[in-house]
């Protein structure tokens, strides 16, 4: 029986190649999408899952109250460790100490390469479940010991066996490679740890780290944590929620501080916090991809629906004559049903190959290394439970409309669809084209965000402007020396450095009073370390009192404000304001603000601009050289010189620089993936429509072939027949559009509310979605109108 179902679908498929064309291409590409789409969300939902102990590993976050407003986030003082050790050890299992990842020089012999990685403490390869190549797990005993990569090792060593060679660290220390750990994949946070070097080594050699052992104020830490096997994640975060209220000094009690875990599972998928409480992050995407791609799935399910039931005339005898000798209804659905799986199966076929074809421009778009699973049995599992409930999404409704007509009419030939047969049809045509047209005002809206905040002043010239990256010991006390070399060639015209980034803050602080400060105000300040000529070398906007200055010997204890901090502050005459310093470990002399800057966007671009301080760099805290390049010369000109200048001086270093503008651009790269791959599948997802329109569009043609006929002997011209074959489905867009534009507004609003800086919803975004919707839909349905109204009347009457 199954074999003589299959013969008669097969058949079917043969006599009508357009109409299969349509179903299975529709199928095949709603499939795709919804199997890339699919691959993308298993991948974001697996993120981190590398890891074995990943359900028990946390980072330890921090909450505290600014003038209520409570800021969350990883960064932690490290006197928190030997809390958590002392009071709480039962409730861990290990307890991991960790510098954040540094740009590292690692050497062998003549290769020098700038590698990131960890100073971490000795149990961070067995709590991470670290694939070990070679050495083992605790080979970070040795405090002169390092372990590698095995990309790392293999680019140092090449075929050379790696275990026991002695590897240059930043031009300074010699670290002995005691272990080759297989590369992370780059669906973990820890992927660009490309090596691991004992914690030890990191307080020894670094001075203010040594030195932050006490100090409760040093937020400059960050710690990982797997929790005991007898625990929960909200247990042990409910026990150590007071950690640092007990152990801190009164100073830190009006800020509130709150101890907890974030669990690996949430780092990459609900990293946002708002106020303390955990509001989500990527899992919005993946809610957002993810009900993509069940619309389109459904776009092209309704194509099917749509042309089988529309045919269904073509295939009543043949229900007629089959019910008369005997089949009863479930065998007519099982037969329309094996027919869809038939379909659905071919659609699935093609879709995999699309989908192989894809899948590297996709992960080039998504930002991805996914691979498609041919060994996974879970994959196939899911695969062959995808075509089932494809098969039957798309095949139930046909199915079970023609097994329900009555023999007897048919046979007879009084059988007719009725005048509300096309109602369902209507219907899904217009949920196609509702879901497609807020598919394009959703993208719309995205792509709109960013260019808005694209738009936004930054409040500094990044044209032209380079950051060269500094290693932690060569360029000690060599700035005005390499000024002047740079400053003498044609390739800069400015230089200065900073502690941070342009494009970045490194440090906040606070414990400042001042005159007028509020009673009980609790400050938060970014802080910059910067050279004399930051603000010249950047293009700031000075917009009261001046520069720093090498004419005022006065300026080492000055300070700059930006013009947030000014009213932040509540300073109404900033310049003169004396700052003084309440945190007594510090030891610092009261500062004079001498001038305020213009704004600068050195966070989020969808972010207010936060409150800023600038002081002058007295050594050694310099991370960045920025340098302002000729402008009467080209670039590429100008890096070759600023790279000789630079390898004269440092010969064993490698030469790096960064574009701002294009660190600056990077800061949308999120954003941009989303909008493209968003943008991508609205025009799949429109091309399925208008598939499924064309169909449509095809058989109304080919049923009304003799009234047009004889409409044209009656005089009835082109124009007005392609009027009378379009306007049903214009009127079937149009009231789309009408449930389509609500809908979007709603939903793209309240997408809208997560930033702060944020464009707003337009009516032209509604009416050019609505006017593009019009203009596809007359293109597919006009092709199909105009040759029906130019076909010559004769042939379609002969028969007459």
């Amino acid at each position: 029986m199954l074999r003589n179902y299959l013969k008669i679908a097969f058949r079917n498929l043969t006599r009508n190649k357009g109409y299969s064309f349509i179903n299975i291409g529709g199928l095949a590409i709603g499939m795709a999408v919804a199997m890339l789409i699919g691959l993308w969300v298993w991948d974001e939902l697996t993120y981190d899952h590398y890891h074995k102990n990943h359900d028990r590993i946390a980072q330890v976050y921090q909450s505290q109250t600014f003038n209520g407003k409570i800021s969350t986030g990883p960064a932690i003082p490290r006197p928190l460790e030997m809390a958590l050790r002392n009071d709480y050890d039962e409730n861990f299992k290990y307890i991991v100490m960790s510098s954040w990842r540094f740009r590292s020089i690692l050497a062998y012999g003549e290769k020098k390469l700038v590698k990131e990685g960890n100073f971490m403490q000795q149990a961070a390869p067995k709590m991470l479940g670290l694939e070990m190549l070679s050495g083992r797990k605790d080979g970070l005993k040795d405090p002169n010991s390092i372990l590698l990569a095995a990309s790392t090792a293999q680019a140092l060593f090449g075929n050379e066996n790696a275990m026991g060679k002695v590897v240059k660290f930043n031009n300074k220390y010699y670290f002995k490679v005691t272990g080759v750990y297989a590369d992370i994949p780059v669906n973990s946070e820890f992927n660009a740890t490309t090596y691991i070097a004992p914690w030890e080594q990191y307080v020894t050699n670094t001075d203010w780290v040594k030195n932050s052992v006490d100090n409760w104020g040093n937020n400059s830490f960050q710690m990982f944590a797997q929790i005991a096997d007898n625990s929960t994640m909200a247990q042990v975060s409910a026990k150590i929620r007071d950690v640092k209220s007990k152990n801190a000094p009164k100073d830190f009690i009006p800020f509130k501080p709150a101890i907890f875990l974030h669990p690996m599972n949430d780092w990459h998928l609900r990293s946002n916090f708002e106020e303390g409480v955990q509001t989500g992050g990527r899992i919005e995407n993946v809610w957002l991809f993810g009900i993509i791609s069940v619309f389109v799935l459904l776009l092209a399910c309704i194509n099917f629906m749509n042309l089988s039931t529309a045919r269904s005339e073509k295939r009543a005898k043949e229900v007629g004559i089959r019910k008369s000798i005997g089949s009863v209804r479930s065998q007519l659905v099982s037969q329309f049903l094996s027919e869809s799986f038939m379909v659905v199966g071919l659609a699935f076929a093609v879709a995999m190959i699309l989908v192989l074809v894809a899948l590297p421009s996709f992960n080039a778009l998504a930002d991805k290394k996914i691979e498609f699973a041919w060994a996974n049995g879970h994959f196939w599992g899911a695969s062959l439970l995808f075509i089932l409930f494809t098969a039957l999404l798309s095949g139930s409704y046909p199915a079970l409309y023609l097994s329900s007509f009555q023999p007897v009419k048919v046979l007879k030939g009084t059988f007719r669809v009725g005048r509300y047969a096309e109602l369902p049809r209507k219907v899904l045509v217009v949920m196609q084209f509702t879901i497609s047209v807020a598919l394009m005002i959703g993208t719309t809206m995205v792509f709109r965000q960013i260019q808005y905040s694209k738009n936004r002043p930054i409040g500094y010239d990044r044209a032209g402007l380079i950051q060269i990256p500094l290693t932690q010991f060569d360029f000690e006390g060599k700035y005005d020396f390499m000024r002047r070399e740079f400053l003498n060639s044609d390739a800069v015209v400015e230089m200065s450095s900073a502690s941070s980034p342009t494009t970045q803050i490194y440090s906040n602080t606070s414990g400042f009073t001042w005159e007028g400060k509020p009673e009980g105000f609790q400050e938060d300040l970014a802080l910059t370390a910067v050279s004399y000529d930051y603000v010249k070398s950047l293009g700031l906007k000075i917009i009261a009192g001046r520069d720093f200055s090498r004419d005022f010997a006065s300026d080492s204890n000055a300070v700059i404000l930006n013009k947030t901090a000014v009213k932040y502050m509540g300073l109404k005459n900033p310049v003169g304001t004396i700052l003084r310093d309440d945190n007594k470990e510090n030891h610092t002399p009261p500062a004079t603000v001498i001038g305020v800057v213009d704004d600068m966007i050195t966070t989020s671009p969808y972010e207010p601009v936060k409150q800023s301080m600038y002081v002058l760099d007295k050594g050694g805290m310099a991370s960045y050289y920025n340098l302002r390049l000729n402008p009467d010369q080209s670039a590429s000109k100008s890096i070759a010189t600023i790279e000789s200048i630079y390898k004269k001086n440092f010969p064993d270093l490698p030469f790096e620089y960064q574009f701002v503008d294009e660190e600056y651009a990077a800061k949308f790269a999120s954003e941009e993936r989303i909008g493209k791959l968003s943008g991508v599948f609205t025009i799949l997802a429109i091309l399925i429509s208008c598939l499924g329109l064309f169909g449509l569009t095809s058989f109304m043609a080919e049923q009304r072939t003799k009234e047009v006929g004889i409409r044209k002997v009656l005089g009835a011209s082109v124009a007005s027949l392609w009027r009378l074959l379009s306007k049903d489905f214009v009127m079937l867009v149009l009231i789309s559009l009408l449930l389509a534009t609500p809908l979007a507004g709603y939903f793209m609003d309240d997408w809208l509310q997560k930033y702060t800086y944020r464009t707003e919803l337009s009516w032209w975004i509604f009416v050019a979605a609505g006017v593009g919707a019009l203009a596809i839909t007359l293109l597919t349905v006009s092709f199909q109108a105009i040759k029906a109204a130019l076909m010559n009347p004769v042939k379609s009457l002969r028969s007459e």
